[in-house]
């Protein structure tokens, strides 16, 4: 099978898997995003939905998050990883937006990548999940079944983004992103792969990380 072949039956796959893939995260506007995107950094996506909805009730928007102290952000977020680095972050991008961008979530990585908080991936789903526009980030699922199909070296997640963009069709980044994340937590978890059930790996994965599974 040709690294094209490959390429189209991972697409075909993941899309008969998953025709319409949403967000994990909910949000209601691309604010509401970008902070559940900021909180979800080593917390898993559930716990952030857990926390978000009695956030937001308080501050949904950059003004009201300005408002509060960050002590008082930081009970709003309690149970969610690093809340001390992050209660700060979001009190500061939240000033930053209004201070630099009249309270609108910026539409470009530059601006989004200068907000307190925010690095390439969080500004790449901001971008692709609340504006629409062709991004391919890249989260420790995506980084390692790029790694599994060969399609990347896995020396970092700089190059396995650049290495999905090379292979996959720009316009499909968007849905492609979120299906192969729920492909990886589904069928090709990090720990305790049922190899028979990783359908696409099995068929087209890297030929040394086979032989480790299959005897």
């Amino acid at each position: 099978m040709t690294k094209a072949e490959k390429v189209q039956f991972i697409i075909d796959s993941l899309q008969e898997l998953y025709p319409n893939p949403k967000p994990a995260l909910d949000h209601k506007d691309p604010y509401t995003l970008l902070v559940a995107v900021a909180l979800s950094a080593q917390t898993t996506d559930k716990k952030v939905n857990e926390v978000t909805p009695g956030l937001f009730a308080v501050a949904d928007s950059p003004s009201k998050m300005a408002k509060l102290s960050i002590d008082h952000i930081k009970e709003l977020i309690t149970g969610i990883g690093l809340n001390n680095s992050k209660s700060k972050n979001l009190h500061l991008m939240a000033n930053q937006l209004m201070d630099r961008h009249q309270g609108i979530v910026p539409d470009n990585f530059e601006d989004l990548e200068a907000l307190a908080g925010v690095g390439h991936k969080t500004a790449s789903v901001v971008m692709a999940q609340a504006f629409g526009i062709p991004a391919f980030p890249v989260d420790t699922h995506i980084h390692r079944l790029m790694w599994r199909w060969n399609l990347s070296n896995g020396k970092n997640v700089e190059q396995t983004e650049k290495d999905a963009k090379r292979l996959f069709p720009r316009e499909i980044w968007n849905d492609l992103h979120l299906q192969i994340i729920y492909y990886g937590r589904e069928y090709s978890p990090a720990r305790g792969l049922d190899i028979q059930k990783d359908f696409i790996t099995r068929k087209i994965g890297r030929k040394s990380f086979l032989k480790t599974l299959i005897k």
